[in-house]
């Protein structure tokens, strides 16, 4: 069976986790400064080595090192002196690079549909009132057969909502001018912060994070996200919206020899933080059933105590480095992480988690059996790669000759909402020439007399419909999206 070892005991015991139990997901938690950093990228390094394609966030700018082999020197001799070990077997892994900003990787994009309203409204810090509004103008653009790919989409969408709200509102309810307006201004917000750049085509084909080089490591993809962790709300929204399409376009696999993807998710409470429990509890299913697509899941944190509790409990794997005990909170903190953890005879794990050094940790992981071995005080192995960042020239390099290079580098804009929303109204010298609002509202006759129905024709036979069709839109959107659903933009490849 292969096995994915990663840290050693002081009495010699090298400890790992079982090939066919990674996708039973982990935990990798503890203080700053404690070594978490590296055991992500141990872990990240032996998933690659073992042909498994990893995904994780680089939230200091440190991991960029996988893609580079590691050199010796006087601490790491020290450290494998220590643990009897000898010098690694120094190697670089197959990396590729993204970034939301498309700076340093290759453009990491979705469209406004395949992300949803649900996401979208908790990118925009929308209240539960402008959600559902939100959620109707999804609603609107699915029963027009409008693409709602860009802000720029959305906005024409909401304008021709904002000034037909009379008609909108016998079929769609009362829509307030005033929430419009602030679902408007959030648009605009996007664009004073540059995140409207993440919305456009060609969006990200998961496809690509899967991949597995000619020589059978897997592909390590490095998120960019330095800079993208200024705005929490987009970091966080981002994974969810990465782990939705795993968990949507994924077929069940069942058992495996060994994970097909495995995702780090660092700074791990983001995702937790202030979200609503609809969307916790959304997430907390997504991580029950991803497994079972061959994906495993590992949060990196400073505390169990950051991961909901129905999620927590999903995590079979547990690395916990040091934890500070200064205030009361600290020392709840302290106890709750001891708690996850299966005891050890030997030692008390509430009172060691406070004493270990960097780079130690207490590990409990799953048994070939799929039990959870009692907890050992253990060292992290050194990575093969090297600690610490490349030169962005070497970045830089990579990214140009990397499979993937000019795929994503420029955007496409085809015709969607705006498009359409934007033809010319009728001259009034052609008469029956319909404008681009009429036929989307009212529909239009062909000079052969076909007709194309229109908005309202559409909504007042959506209820017939509705039942057939709810789970698959649901589906269709994604586990993470609306309620309401809607048709996924046919992607450009």
């Amino acid at each position: 069976m292969m096995k994915l070892e990663f840290s050693k005991t002081s009495q010699g015991l090298t400890l790992s986790i079982p090939a066919k139990l990674a996708n039973r997901h982990g935990l990798i938690a503890g203080a700053t400064g404690t070594g978490k950093t590296i055991s992500l990228q141990v872990l990240a390094e032996r998933f690659s080595q073992m042909g498994v394609p990893v995904f994780l966030a680089d939230v200091k700018g440190d991991l960029s090192g996988l893609a580079q082999a590691g050199v010796s020197s006087p601490k790491l001799l020290e450290r494998c002196e220590k643990l009897q070990l000898s010098e690694p077997a120094f190697s670089a892994n197959p990396v590729l690079f993204w970034d939301v900003f498309g700076k340093n990787g290759h453009p990491a994009r979705t469209t406004l549909s395949e992300m949803g309203p649900t996401l979208l409204s908790r990118l925009m810090n929308l209240n539960e009132t402008q959600t559902a509004v939100l959620q109707v103008a999804f609603k609107i653009a699915d029963d027009s057969d409008l693409l709602l790919l860009d802000v720029k989409d959305l906005q024409a969408l909401l304008k021709v909502i904002q000034e037909n709200l009379v008609e909108f509102k016998d079929r769609y309810g009362h829509l307030s001018s005033a929430t419009l307006g602030a679902i408007q201004r959030g648009l605009l917000g996007f664009e004073t912060q540059g995140v409207a750049e993440f919305f456009s085509e060609p969006a990200l084909n998961i496809d690509d994070l899967m991949q597995v080089n000619g020589e059978g490591r897997g592909m390590v993809s490095i998120l960019a996200a330095e800079e993208l962790l200024r705005q929490p709300m987009v970091y966080s929204t981002f994974l969810l919206w990465v782990l939705s399409e795993l968990f949507e376009n994924l077929p069940e696999v069942g058992d495996q020899e060994k994970p097909k993807l495995v995702l780090f998710i660092d700074e791990a409470h983001l995702l937790f933080k202030e979200a609503p429990k609809v969307l916790v509890d959304k997430v907390e299913q997504v991580v029950r059933l991803i497994r079972s697509k061959g994906v495993g899941v590992y949060f990196v944190t400073q505390s169990p105590s950051d991961i909901p509790e129905a999620v927590l409990g999903q995590l079979s794997h547990r690395i916990q480095h040091a934890l500070r005990a200064f205030t009361p909170q600290d020392q709840k903190a302290v106890k709750v992480a001891a708690q996850t953890l299966r005891p050890n005879p030997d030692f008390s794990a509430q009172e060691v988690i406070t004493q270990l050094g960097v780079g130690e940790a207490l590990v409990s992981v799953l048994n070939e059996e799929g039990v959870p071995s009692i907890v050992e005080r253990a060292f992290i192995l050194p990575p093969c790669s090297q600690i610490g960042p490349i030169p962005s020239e070497k970045r830089k390099a990579l990214i140009q000759s990397s499979s993937v290079f000019g795929r994503y580098e420029n955007k496409i804009d085809r015709e969607s909402a705006f498009e359409k929303l934007q033809k010319p109204e009728p001259s009034p010298t052609k008469e029956n020439q319909p404008s681009a609002l009429s036929e989307i509202l009212l529909g239009s006759t062909g000079p052969r007399g076909g007709r194309k129905a229109g908005l309202f024709e559409k909504a007042a036979t959506s209820a017939v419909r509705s039942a057939a069709n709810n789970l698959g839109r649901e589906l269709a959107r994604g586990l993470l999206g609306s309620l309401l659903g809607s048709s996924r933009p046919k992607k450009r490849r």
